[in-house]
């Protein structure tokens, strides 16, 4: 039995067995042709790459983790996320975060909130084997475009906060991700279904 716990890694370095995880709500495709044409639209207006080179997910929560504990951690996120009812998600305009993000609005988050609750037993597992705390979004939202140059987001926010933009859509599954840092692309792990009929 290993007893020694895991160490946070210095800035920059990622031990070969430790990834970041996320797990997140795919829009679907109807939603995700709007939001990609959102962001594609952010990048012909600020020619901000990043907004068409990332994808249009909500994320549930993110934690760092050793490859070992996987299965572990897909055993807990199946019990929790497999007794919930899907779900509808409203998005509801525009809002930023300072230093740099553009993302649309969860209009009524209450689910989320519930869901983050019953994660807390995943960053129990995460803090007990000497991780960081998992980081628990009880406001998800769906990013246009971050990392930007303050400039660009003041501009950005002058502009947004004048226009529109909704839709809904049905949660029926999250998927669990994987990648090596933030920059590196992101490896699927596990796909976990919502039970059919929509939770109110």
């Amino acid at each position: 039995m290993q007893t020694l716990l895991a160490q946070t890694p210095p800035r920059g370095y990622m031990p070969a067995d430790m990834y970041e995880y996320m797990l997140v709500v795919n829009p679907g495709a109807e939603a995700n042709a709007q939001l990609a044409e959102e962001k594609l639209q952010f990048y012909r207006r600020y020619r901000e790459e990043g907004a068409v080179t990332t994808k249009p997910l909500l994320t549930v929560a993110s934690f760092t983790a050793r490859e070992a504990m996987e299965e572990t951690l897909i055993r807990y996120m199946h019990r929790i996320v497999s007794t919930r009812g899907s779900f509808a998600v409203m998005l509801n305009n525009y809002s930023g975060k300072p230093p740099g993000e553009v993302f649309i609005r969860v209009q009524q988050p209450e689910p989320f909130k519930q869901l983050a609750e019953a994660l807390k037993a995943i960053d129990h597992y995460v803090r007990s084997n000497g991780y960081p705390a998992a980081t628990l979004i009880t406001k998800p939202h769906v990013t246009i475009a971050g990392l930007l140059p303050e400039n660009v987001y003041n501009k950005a926010m002058l502009d947004y906060s004048q226009r529109v933009f909704n839709t809904t859509f049905t949660v029926t599954e999250m998927l669990l991700l994987k990648r090596k840092g933030p920059f590196e692309a992101t490896k699927q792990v596990n796909v976990f279904k919502l039970m059919p009929g929509i939770s109110h």
